[in-house]
């Protein structure tokens, strides 16, 4: 029987954003259980551990099937530098890589998995699983390290994880001309649907791009000012008579 073409949105996609959605909402729910010693190096360790893996079979899965090459496979990808930031993340409770991982892998990773480019590998081949949990654990990682951990990006980390990525988009522009690749899409649109779609042609869009990413990054960090605003005045107040 012929397996059917990957959908968006469709039943296999929606299951996996359903399993992703009830990930994040477990380690909500359990988050003073996960901050006990007992559970917390554990589980913290095995995430590290499956994204680890994840990418080691990923590779083995490519160089197999002779379709490894410089210019597609390397890990320089957003999500795929954030999964590394998350193994260490994970493992040393890193600040400055949460905030990058938090800022700028989290929204990659949503998009990802809500217009992922799969090519022709639907569900179950290896790639579309593995595709889906490793960007599924960058999205579970930041969640448990602002849930369990307590983590909150800092004062100015959007701006600083903005000149981050700045600084190496510039790498990835010398990278992609010594390859021939397209690693962060500043080359061309990927084929499938993304955002890029609607920013418009090469290479105008990495200009526009540049907007969306100010305006993604502010909206990670909104929750947390919003939160430290209303904290500063209820002190301002103070107790209640």
């Amino acid at each position: 029987m012929p397996i059917a073409p990957f959908a968006l949105f469709g039943p296999a996609h929606l299951g996996m954003l359903l399993l992703i959605g009830l990930a994040v909402w477990a380690v909500w729910l359990f988050r003073m259980e996960l901050r006990q010693p007992l559970l917390n190096r554990p589980f913290r360790y095995g995430l590290a551990a499956t994204g680890l893996l994840s990418e080691a079979a990923l590779h083995v899965w490519l160089i197999r099937h002779q379709e490894w090459s410089l210019a597609y496979s390397l890990p320089l990808h957003l999500c795929s530098l954030s999964i590394l930031f998350s193994i260490v993340m994970l493992i040393n409770r890193h600040q400055a890589l949460f905030e990058f991982t938090y800022i700028a892998g989290l929204a990659g990773a949503l998009q990802a998995v809500l217009t992922p480019n799969l090519g022709g590998y639907p569900f179950p081949h290896f790639l579309y699983l593995q595709f889906f949990l490793t960007h599924g654990l960058i999205i579970v990682a930041c969640c448990f390290m602002i849930f369990v951990e307590r983590y909150r990006p800092r004062r100015h980390a959007v701006w600083r994880t903005f000149l981050a990525l700045n600084a190496y988009l510039l790498v990835i522009l010398l990278i992609n001309r010594w390859t021939g690749g397209n690693y962060l899409y500043v080359s061309r649109k990927p084929a499938g649907v993304s955002l890029l779609d609607y920013l418009g042609p090469w290479p105008w869009y990495l200009l526009t791009l540049e907007g969306v990413t100010i305006l993604f990054f502010c909206l990670a960090y909104a929750p947390f000012w919003w939160a430290e605003r209303l904290t500063k005045r209820r002190r301002m107040k103070g107790p209640s008579p």
